[in-house]
């Protein structure tokens, strides 16, 4: 019965996580000894990180915890939680804006996006607590070289840069950026770019990320969380009018859940501050260029950050 709740979510059974940690700075007191609880995640790389890093500080304070992270797509997980099939998993507030609540319009400053999520989506049973600073949105990136050449630090300056010398700005996308609102038409719009068809090329994210450091794209279309981005030295441009939404990660807990366990709050909050897009970066980088496991990759994050203690 347990694999076809699991299977009608999209989730699988899931295994018990058993890293032999105690508590750090987060957990004092095991105050959620006594709970089972169950963690999910979305399937690409931060989102396994941003799952072992929830599960790992839940282990330390003392739950069982239920290991189903890795769900594919964007719903299959908030679905997961919001039925009570997960108890909790890092999501993104600007994925629940537009995509899980319908609303076509972001809103610019992050605290208050977070804020009109967490208000409305309660209706739905789940509660968000605090966000990070993590921001895992869309920018334009360039190599150095082409930095030196063209000096463009911010958006305005590459839609400058369009109208002077039109050759100049060619940019990598992904199809799905080259049609969103909030993606490709909405940028140029609200930047006042008009580039032709042939300044701009689509392709899949990882070639995009190549051939932006080779200079072959003058332009990629990157996630400023993405630890491609450090490793290959790339210069991200500033989203100066504050176009792109905001997609702060914060857990998000079925709401009877943490009526139950309510210091599942007080175990998350602190770990969730810790992160931010440098942290970001290098864990995903550790993983994505390294060839490293996310789930120890977050539990040596979590060791070094006095988070939690192993043994």
């Amino acid at each position: 019965m347990v694999l076809l709740a699991a299977s009608a979510c999209g989730l699988t059974s899931g295994s018990p996580m058993a890293d032999d940690v105690r508590p750090g700075s987060v957990g004092r007191g095991e105050p959620l000894k006594g709970a089972s609880l169950t963690v999910t995640s979305k399937s690409f790389t931060e989102g396994l990180i941003l799952g072992a890093v929830m599960g790992i500080a839940l282990e330390a304070a003392g739950a069982e915890v239920l290991d189903r992270t890795g769900i594919q797509g964007s719903i299959g997980s908030r679905e997961a939680v919001r039925k009570g099939d997960a108890d909790a998993g890092y999501e993104y507030t600007g994925t629940a804006w537009i995509t899980y609540l319908g609303h076509s319009k972001p809103i610019t400053d992050p605290h208050e996006q977070w804020e009109v999520v967490r208000k409305e989506d309660a209706a739905n049973g789940l509660t968000w607590l605090r966000p990070s600073s993590l921001d895992n949105t869309y920018a334009l990136a360039m190599n150095q070289e082409n930095a030196r050449k063209h000096g463009t630090k911010t958006m305005s300056d590459v839609a400058r840069l369009a109208k002077s010398d039109p050759g100049a700005v060619k940019l990598c996308v992904e199809v799905e950026f080259a049609n969103r609102a909030d993606g490709l038409p909405g940028m140029q719009k609200r930047y006042g770019m008009d580039l032709p068809a042939r300044n701009v090329t689509q392709m899949d994210t990882g070639i995009i990320y190549t051939q932006t450091a080779k200079g072959n794209c003058t332009y990629g279309e990157v996630f400023t969380t993405d630890g491609r981005i450090k490793s290959m030295n790339l210069v991200v441009m500033e989203d100066d009018k504050k176009f792109f939404p905001n997609y702060n990660a914060a857990p998000m807990v079925n709401t009877k859940t943490l009526r139950e366990w309510p210091a599942i709050a007080d175990v998350l909050n602190p770990v969730t501050a810790r992160l931010n897009n440098t942290v970001a970066q290098t864990l995903n980088a550790r993983v994505d260029v390294e060839g490293e496991d996310p789930h120890q990759v977050a539990l040596e994050w979590m060791v070094e950050e006095g988070l939690v203690r192993e043994g």
